[in-house]
């Protein structure tokens, strides 16, 4: 498997198409009557969302997934494909596409409401065996091996990957989901990946360690990240730990240890930021460059997202 600069390299990128119904809150959320906010309708959803940002930085990307047969999924789709996104779109005639409500904070955290709609009937048969070649790069969000549904769908994407001499990423997602479906059968999952790309919790779910604290020191929280990086080389040859603030860490086989700092900037929407982290790391990652020069690329791609609202470009 090839790590070089390589002008014809396709990124392939399998996973959910959400629609984002983002509300912008001012303060906390008053149940039970009227809270004001700023709401948006925006393209979602962690493949495609990176998949957006790689062809915008003017990689060649294919996107593969499934929306619903509605107005959602067909401006979906165009959304896409102006940005320069090729897409792989199956349509599903009976569920809908995918749609999340996002709650963002004054301090750019968001809680999510998603509904997978179409996402959740992906099936191996719906990827296009023609993408899966040598030379390329399959990106697998960690969704569609966390729902029952799609998870054959992930699971035939990074068999054909390997098979064709691809090489292969995987990003966990979300701690929610992780939690529900248990650590040890989502690492029996990807074992073997190239790169595996989590944020600290994640990171400390899966590596069986203790919850990290939001409050302790950057010291702490390095070693924590440290600690879990390593314990999960035994699934992936490069860990990396996304760390918000503190930036982020890898470990690898090849170059040990790096790590780079974020870039300051004022969080308005935390939404999408690892999925931008990716799309500007694993190019990077795919050339062959320095491990501390592609996490700052990665850092810096996630600080464009996280100062303005939605998770696109």
């Amino acid at each position: 498997m090839s790590r070089a600069p390589h002008p014809d390299r396709r990124y392939v990128s399998v996973g959910q198409y959400m629609t984002d119904v983002v509300a912008s809150l001012p303060g906390a959320l008053r149940e039970g009557t009227d809270t004001p906010a700023d709401v948006r309708v925006m393209g979602g959803g962690a493949a495609a969302n990176t998949a957006a940002w790689l062809a915008h930085d003017g990689h060649t990307t294919t996107f593969v997934g499934r929306i619903g047969d509605d107005l959602l999924g067909r401006a979906g789709r165009m959304e896409l494909e102006e940005g320069g996104v090729d897409c792989a779109l199956a349509v599903d005639a009976q569920r809908p596409t995918g749609t999340c409500i996002v709650l963002v904070m004054p301090d750019g955290e968001r809680t999510m409401v998603p509904d997978p709609g179409a996402n959740q009937a992906l099936t191996p048969q719906d990827l296009p065996d023609g993408l899966f070649a040598a030379g390329r790069h399959l990106h697998l969000s960690g969704y569609m091996l966390m729902v029952d549904s799609s998870r054959m769908a992930g699971l035939s994407a990074l068999d054909r990957a390997r098979l064709r001499g691809m090489t292969t990423s995987v990003d966990v997602a979300s701690v929610g989901p992780l939690a529900d479906t248990g650590a040890a059968r989502f690492l029996s999952w990807i074992s073997g990946v190239d790169v595996l790309l989590a944020n600290e919790e994640e990171a400390a779910l899966l590596a069986g360690l203790p919850a990290p604290q939001h409050d302790e020191s950057t010291a702490a929280a390095l070693d924590g990240a440290r600690q879990a990086a390593l314990a999960l080389r035994s699934a992936a040859a490069t860990v990396v730990v996304k760390l918000g603030s503190r930036g982020s860490l890898a470990v690898d086989s090849e170059q040990g240890e790096a790590h780079a700092p974020a870039v300051p900037v004022d969080v308005v929407d935390t939404t999408g930021a690892g999925d931008a982290f990716a799309a500007g790391f694993l190019p990077a990652w795919c050339d062959g460059v320095d491990l501390e020069v592609a996490l700052g690329r990665g850092n810096r791609a996630a600080a464009r997202v996280v100062a303005r609202v939605g998770a696109r470009p």
